[in-house]
């Protein structure tokens, strides 16, 4: 991936959530989605945000969440790095 692809990307999830509540114009939701189509990273950010979002509803606020395990933030974090192209 090319520093101008890992620009782009970055461009891409600062708006994501947007995007995703297809709350931008139809222009830039068209841009997004042909990027996020080609690029992988960017469909693996996004597949993980809609897995996040689900898990997020069905959350009940009566109950606490376990604590993540250190495997659990250890895969968390390679994934970040992994889209930023670290």
């Amino acid at each position: 991936m090319s520093p101008q692809d890992t620009a782009h990307c970055r461009e891409v999830f600062a708006v994501l959530s947007e995007y995703l509540d297809v709350e931008l114009p139809p222009q830039a939701c068209e841009q997004m989605r042909r990027h996020i189509e080609g690029c992988a990273p960017c469909v693996e950010f996004v597949e993980s945000l809609k897995k996040s979002v689900a898990l997020c509803r069905q959350y009940e606020p009566e109950t606490m969440p376990r604590p993540l395990s250190d495997a659990a933030r250890r895969e968390l974090l390679s994934a970040w790095q992994k889209t930023l192209g670290k």
